[in-house]
């Protein structure tokens, strides 16, 4: 009987959740700011004219001053075509969106078999709390639904962990393909999971694998560099009204400002005793080349609030000091859970450089991260705190009251400041 009021309790709070997201679909609720526009402004744009004229819409993609694959938007423009109104295809993708949530929880009952599923389904429903999440799935969004294929493809994976069978793996690596194709970011992933397979998979897998990726992606690079349609060197602001920039390699900016938006994700699951005492009994080795490292980043360090994002470490910053020391202190923390993470795990330290490299563009977004981090934190990052995190049942609820503060800052932001 506690068991069924359990079930009971957890499928009305999932409604519940869900009610809000319709809500904020009806208020057009938009806590990433920027949402709305970019599918006013950028999106709806190529939909219309790709349900007009497919072919010459994709030859002119650039044109739109698109950053995102145009793949996502020539499916909704079939929607549009065969009657969907622009209010349906948003509806359409809030629903579809849903798959983020169902996926996350079958990865976490699959890696965390031991574990309460109540617990499980509760964390997996948090991700209706993430601003990120609200605001992409409010306002379609191609980076939404290039994670959810990211996290099938992971879900496969965690299967081939267990038990190494083939079909695992070509299911994730097929679903990595289509998360790339509509949003190209996760492409670098195959690297991780390349790592991985070819440490236990035969000789011809290892031939057949690398060729089958070489193949599926002729069609990206034929559109990209043959027919020169290269939306990906969008341009983004710069640091004047007038300055415009499309990539930036200056690495010391990701370096500092993704550890720093990371630390900032992973904060409810840090509230760990053993977390802390990794931290305050670090090396002193450890610690001077953390510093060492940092400094040399500072010193190369250039991002500029003019050109948006930037994460709320580094915005915090800026706003209570009018300088980047804040950020710098929080970077040196972050730089060491990243350390402490990474310290004799390729699997990790991996994951990291991915994250960083994966953003090539001149600005960096929280909404790249969100909730990104946390299902990475629970599936691929190789680590004993999550398995902690779960060991107190009542921790659940400290990421509730994260993203809670999270919605809360987000409003304020876009409100008052």
């Amino acid at each position: 009987m506690k068991l069924k009021n359990t079930l009971n309790y957890s499928n009305f709070f999932s409604i519940f959740l869900y009610l809000t997201l319709i809500f904020g679909f009806y208020i057009e609720e938009n806590l990433n700011l920027g949402a709305i526009g970019d599918w006013e402004n950028t999106d709806l744009p190529v939909i219309n004219d790709l349900s007009l004229n497919i072919k010459k819409t994709l030859l002119n993609y650039e044109s739109y001053g698109h950053r995102h694959s145009p793949v996502y938007l020539i499916f909704l423009s079939l929607l549009k075509n065969i009657g969907f109104s622009i209010e349906n295809i948003r509806f359409f993708h809030l629903n579809l969106s849903l798959l983020l949530i169902v996926y996350f929880y079958k990865c976490l009952i699959f890696k965390f078999d031991k574990v309460e599923k109540n617990i499980l389904l509760l964390l997996s429903l948090t991700i209706f709390l993430s601003p990120t999440f609200r605001s992409l799935a409010i306002w379609p969004s191609s980076r939404l639904i290039g994670l959810i294929f990211f996290v099938i493809s992971t879900y496969e994976f965690l299967k081939f962990l267990k038990d190494p069978k083939k079909i695992y793996m070509w299911k994730n690596i097929i679903f990595l393909i289509i998360s790339s194709y509509v949003s190209p970011n996760f492409s670098l992933f195959i690297i991780f999971f390349a790592y991985h397979y070819f440490r236990k998979v035969a000789f011809k897998d290892l031939i057949i694998l690398p060729l089958f990726c070489i193949i599926s992606s002729i069609p990206a690079f034929y559109y990209i560099f043959i027919l020169d349609v290269n939306f990906l060197l969008a341009k983004t602001p710069g640091i004047n009204q007038l300055e415009k920039v499309s990539l930036n390699f200056n690495f010391s900016n990701k370096i500092l400002i993704i550890s720093s938006i990371l630390f900032f994700h992973l904060i409810p699951f840090l509230i760990n005793k053993e977390f802390f005492t990794d931290l305050i009994e670090s090396k002193k080795k450890d610690v001077l080349i953390i510093g060492i490292f940092l400094i040399v980043n500072i010193f190369f360090f250039n991002y500029a609030t003019n050109f948006t994002g930037g994460g709320v470490f580094f915005h915090l910053s800026n706003f209570l000091f009018n300088n980047n020391y804040f950020f710098f202190f929080i970077s040196f923390i972050s730089l060491m859970l990243i350390g402490i993470f990474s310290k004799n795990n390729l699997n990790n330290f991996l994951i990291f450089i991915l994250l960083i490299i994966s953003n090539i563009q001149n600005t960096i977004y929280h909404k790249y991260y969100d909730p990104l981090i946390m299902i990475l934190f629970f599936t691929l990052i190789n680590n004993p705190l999550n398995y902690e995190f779960f060991k107190n049942r009542n921790k659940v609820f400290y990421v509730y009251t994260f993203y809670l503060v999270f919605i809360f800052m987000r409003i304020v932001k876009n409100n008052y400041l």
